[in-house]
């Protein structure tokens, strides 16, 4: 990660080695988005990345709020009341929500083991929702605490897009809400998160252009700053004649005007290119338009960084087009004298689910998106900017129409040097929503910050292990669970399970009380000014030592439970009942676990990290045990006959999983290792052979796998001699000369080995 300010140093250890929610706010280039790809990447707490729109989604590497907690789309109104209808609007209350809004049981599981909830672009997100969110945590969690007892990470910036009522919505909802944006919500109101504020800025380096900002910013904006600003109008300013600029205005139809006519002016062949779809990726959340329609010499825009070691371009990077074919954009950077190849980028619709075996959340590819990084960029929106940083830009901000979109508008620049203003700016429509400015004065200061670390950092360790000993409420889930074959006919399946159940339940009921006294020794050490970490290490260790192994027999008895029902046929009701149970004890189990690995750390003076707290046992406890319990049961059953469909009545094979996020050039390698075929490699990870076939060139370029491995000798020969005295930057020529005897593929895969 680049170097970054104390601020988003603060962030990562609140994350990590505390329990507080925190509000991470900054003004435009101070960094957001890499700190939050550093959070998701480092964090050892079950993360889910969530943001109000499809697109905000999938650029943060999440899913929409409505999907995760499926909350529908009207208003809400938090209390227990009927719905509210009209004939425009609807409103939900707790009373429906709980009623109409079944959720289905992998995502009451991803909500069961979410610990950190990180909402993205929260500047968009309306109060009423923020607190549907809520109820619906605590609902599924079965905590009346807020979101259930989870963390929450808000990332945005007020002073950019705001949350969208109609008028109609506003009159009902302002009987509850003083106002619309997140923090007006009753959650916020109630358990206020800890502001916190990225200063430094990355993007900007003219000292007046910053201060201008800042002013602009903060309401305070000066006729003397107006003054400055206006001396780079240019209300004449050919922008055909200076290649190079983007202009940014307020309406989506004036940019779309613009690009269309200034690609019709341009002479030569329009070429149209389409994405490659896989599986499920609906088109409302299509990251980029469907059809890319391209002319060489037409004015583009990256809207992804690179990926790639090389850092070729950025979001927002312009570039012209120098050529065009089927299967190659070539794009020409005129201030550097630098021409590369556009590769296409890859984009996931993605869901959460929870892993069987470690209990962890994890990312599920349902589809994916393939197309070329780039857009027409003679003009683009203020609302579609942000994000960007532009060398050179034309400001049409004469119909401002939203607080904020000023300074949205001149932040997408790193200095006045580039700025050219169409029509000058005027004091009035320029100032930002006033509750806004009244919120950004609850900005910790740094004494606060360090002063909040120490004591919510000591309430962390605390809270995790007295949580890892309290089982009062998986106590009550064996209770549940007891009780609930009262239900059943003598001669069900079920039934014949009955004194089992009550067998756990004393089992766990065993260790209620000893739990709950060693609880109240933590308490009383912890109640101390100076905690004597040693001494609550060797108290730890004690405890430790006495609840697993009873803890991990009650794991054993679901998991050879499992393995009986799973055999029998109508009992699909009473396996599910069994797989609910089983992920709270593993669960229990595994904390345990990860609790010893936290005071080891702590104890050691270490800081909390994802590294720290995991280990190949808890990675594997699942397995290794499930391994076991099935060797065991063969033996005991020595009679019986393995029916392969009867043991995966109930069960999906599950797949291989990722351990950590890899580059996609990564995965393909990994894949190619396990000798699949590129048709192979391509159905694994929903992308089309095509796309394949760039990343195995990519490797072929970086010597990471040998040509020789990929081409027949025969191929490579004729390859050869296409190839020999052939120097021209694209392979078009070579394509249009030999047809189909060479796919593009094997052309790009040859021209990488030479490399």
């Amino acid at each position: 990660m680049q170097t970054i300010s104390e601020a988003a140093v603060y962030t990562l250890k609140f994350i990590n080695q505390t329990h507080r929610s925190v509000f991470l706010t900054g003004k435009a280039g101070t960094g957001k988005t890499t700190l939050l790809r550093e959070i998701i990447q480092t964090t050892h707490k079950n993360c889910v990345v969530v943001a109000p729109t499809g697109i905000a989604a999938l650029n943060a590497g999440g899913v929409t709020i409505h999907s995760m907690f499926q909350l529908p789309f009207g208003g809400f109104i938090p209390d227990n009341s009927s719905p509210y209808f009209s004939e425009n609007t609807k409103f939900e209350t707790k009373a429906t929500l709980r009623r109409h809004f079944k959720m289905s049981g992998l995502k009451k599981s991803v909500i069961r083991n979410m610990e950190l909830l990180i909402i993205d672009e929260v500047s968009m997100l309306r109060a009423d929702l923020l607190d549907a969110m809520d109820f619906m945590m605590q609902s599924v969690r079965k905590k009346s605490t807020p979101f259930g007892g989870v963390q929450v990470l808000y990332i945005g910036d007020l002073l950019q897009l705001p949350p969208v009522i109609r008028d109609e919505e506003w009159r009902t909802l302002k009987t509850y809400y003083k106002g619309k944006f997140f923090f007006h919500s009753h959650v916020i109101q109630q358990n206020p998160p800890l502001y916190i504020e990225l200063s430094k800025i990355f993007r900007q380096t003219d000292d007046v252009f910053i201060s201008i900002l800042n002013n602009l910013r903060n309401n305070q904006i000066s006729p003397a700053d107006i003054q400055a600003l206006n001396q780079y109008v240019n209300p004449n300013f050919d922008l055909k004649a200076n290649k190079g600029y983007i202009t940014l205005t307020t309406h989506n139809a004036k940019a779309d005007g613009m690009n269309a006519q200034a690609l019709e002016a341009l002479e030569g062949k329009l070429v149209t290119y389409k994405p490659e779809i896989v599986d499920d990726f609906p088109d409302k959340i299509f990251p980029v338009d469907e059809e890319l329609k391209l002319k060489v010499g037409a004015q583009v825009m990256f809207v992804k960084n690179d990926l790639s070691f090389d850092k070729k371009y950025f979001n927002g990077k312009m570039g012209i087009i120098k050529s065009l074919s089927s299967q190659e954009i070539l794009v020409h950077f005129p201030e550097e004298n630098k021409t590369i190849e556009v590769e296409k980028y890859e984009w996931q619709n993605i869901r959460y689910k929870v892993d069987d075996l470690t209990k962890e959340i994890e990312e599920e590819v349902l589809g994916t998106f393939v197309h070329y990084p780039i857009k027409l960029a003679w003009a683009i929106t203020v609302h579609k900017s942000q994000g960007l940083t532009f060398d050179k830009a034309a400001l049409d901000v004469s119909q401002v129409f939203l607080p904020g979109q000023a300074y949205v508008a001149l932040s997408r620049l790193r200095s006045l040097k580039g700025l050219i203003l169409l029509s000058p700016l005027r004091m009035n429509g320029i100032s930002n929503d006033q509750d806004v400015m009244e919120y950004s004065l609850n900005k910790a200061s740094e004494e606060v910050l360090e002063n909040s670390l120490q004591l919510e950092t000591k309430n962390f360790i605390h809270n995790y292990l007295i949580n890892s000993f309290d089982w009062s409420e998986l106590a009550q889930e064996w209770r549940n669970h007891k009780f609930s074959y009262a239900d059943h006919s003598e001669i069900s399946v079920k039934s014949k399970q009955a004194n089992w159940a009550v067998k756990q339940l004393e089992s766990i009921d065993r260790l209620l009380d000893p739990s709950q006294k060693f609880i109240v020794q933590l308490n009383k050490i912890f109640n101390t000014e100076t905690v004597d970490l040693n001494h609550v290490s060797e108290r730890f260790l004690a405890a430790y030592n006495y609840f697993i192994k009873p803890m991990d027999d009650l794991v054993f008895e679901i998991l050879w439970k499992v393995e009986e029902v799973k055999r029998l046929k109508k009992a699909k009701a009473f396996y599910d009942e069994l797989m609910v149970l089983e992920e709270l004890q593993t669960k229990a189990v595994l904390r345990l676990m990860k609790a010893k690995l936290l005071i080891e750390t702590v104890v050691a003076g270490e800081a909390i990290s994802k590294e720290k707290l995991t280990s190949d046992v808890i990675k594997k406890y699942i397995s290794y045990k499930t391994e076991a319990i099935q060797n065991q049961f063969k033996e005991v059953n020595v009679t019986l006959i393995e029916d392969e469909a009867d043991l995966e009545r109930y069960t999906k094979k599950k797949k291989v999983t990722k351990e950590l996020k890899k580059s996609t050039v990564q995965e393909t390698y990994e894949l190619w290792l396990e000798k699949n075929t590129i048709k192979e490699i391509a159905a694994i990870r929903k992308l089309t052979s095509q796309t394949i076939g760039t990343h195995i060139a990519k490797l072929i370029e970086s010597g990471t796998i040998a040509i020789t491995a990929v081409l027949p000798e025969d191929k490579l020969l004729e390859l050869e001699k296409a190839f020999k005295g052939y120097n021209e930057e694209t392979l078009n020529g070579l394509k249009e000369q030999y047809g189909d005897k060479f796919t593009w593929d094997e052309l790009k895969m040859f021209k990488a080995s030479l490399n």
